[in-house]
């Protein structure tokens, strides 16, 4: 999808919401309409198509007072997020956080592509652009929670596996006998917990022979 400005007002509220899949195209030195191009989510700018670069580049050309009537002209363009709006810049006047993230295109009017855009344009109204942005913001903050309750869920199981290994490699329960075999040896009392002992014959025997030997 590819947004342009009718006028300096327009310009201005492209700016304030656009996204950050955003590329803005522009005459470079020159008045002309702010376009911008909406790419795909997980795209960059490096992945603009010949095709769509190419379209950008026509309707800011054609939509300069002084470019359109210029044999060809120079097209700076760069992220969205490069954009900079600063205290005391008129309506739609721009500068750039990073020069070198601006990129150039020189290109001569071509009324084909000019033709083939102008049959698929239509009109925005204005609070539908902070609408749009809002409910992109929306989408993204839903995201992000989904993707840290899954992180949280993750990490829990990686400390329960942890805990696990580190009791495995402990000393702690190697000489514990199962209560399997606790009860085989009559350890524990049948109604409760109180630690008891059971005589065996051996232990009778000697008992005796220590009082006949008395």
């Amino acid at each position: 999808m590819i947004y342009m400005g009718k006028d300096k007002f327009e310009n201005e509220d492209l700016i304030k919401y656009g996204w950050p899949e955003d590329v803005w195209f522009h005459v470079d030195d020159m008045s002309s309409a702010h376009v911008y191009l909406r790419l795909p989510e997980g795209q960059t700018w490096d992945d603009i198509s010949a095709t769509a670069l190419e379209e950008c580049c026509q309707l800011v050309k054609a939509n300069s007072i002084k470019g359109s009537k210029t044999k060809s002209v120079k097209i700076v363009y760069t992220p969205w997020e490069n954009l900079k709006k600063t205290k005391g810049m008129e309506d739609g006047q721009v500068g750039f956080h990073s020069i070198p993230r601006k990129r150039y295109r020189t290109i001569e009017k071509d009324r084909d592509v000019l033709r083939t855009l102008a049959k698929t344009k239509t009109w925005v109204e204005d609070a539908k652009l902070e609408k749009q942005r809002a409910e992109r913001d929306g989408r993204e903050r839903e995201q992000l929670k989904l993707a840290k309750q899954a992180d949280a869920v993750k990490s829990e199981h990686q400390k329960r596996a942890y805990k696990q290994a580190a009791e495995l490699r402990s000393y702690k329960t190697l000489f514990e006998k199962p209560p399997s075999e606790m009860d085989d040896f009559g350890a524990f009392a049948s109604g409760g917990d109180e630690l008891t002992s059971t005589p065996s014959a051996d232990a009778a025997a000697a008992v005796d022979w220590e009082e006949d030997f008395m």
